[in-house]
């Protein structure tokens, strides 16, 4: 991961604890790939993908959350999900940081960013 990616996911975590979300595990790896941020708070265990873009990107980092990203990252829940028993609702959330000249701009968390069928 590069400096500005490692600088994105250092603020989104920063961002929930803020928001007092437990945090209960950052960059779980599997076969299927990584979940940035594993967290819960008020019911629900959250999967967040954080995305981290300059000032000059060509798309919002949610448009980078595709359709094969978001399957990923379903199947990396799932298999997080029958390891770990819990009782919360799963729920998938994307945080978009802007960082301009290594520094943090903005953190807009969009909950229930998208929902797997």
């Amino acid at each position: 991961m590069n400096k500005t990616g490692i600088l994105g996911e250092m603020a989104a975590v920063r961002y929930l604890r803020k928001k007092r979300y437990k945090i209960i595990t950052t960059n779980y790896r599997c076969r299927f790939g990584e979940i940035d941020v594993i967290c819960e708070k008020k019911g629900y265990i959250v999967f967040a993908e954080v995305k981290t873009r300059g000032e000059n990107a060509i798309a919002s980092p949610m448009e980078f959350v595709d359709a094969a990203k978001q399957r990923r990252l379903a199947l990396a829940a799932s298999l997080y999900l029958s390891t770990h028993e819990t009782n919360l609702q799963p729920r998938f959330d994307v945080l978009e940081v802007l960082c301009v000249n290594s520094k943090i701009k903005s953190v807009k968390h969009l909950e229930n960013a998208f929902e797997i069928y």
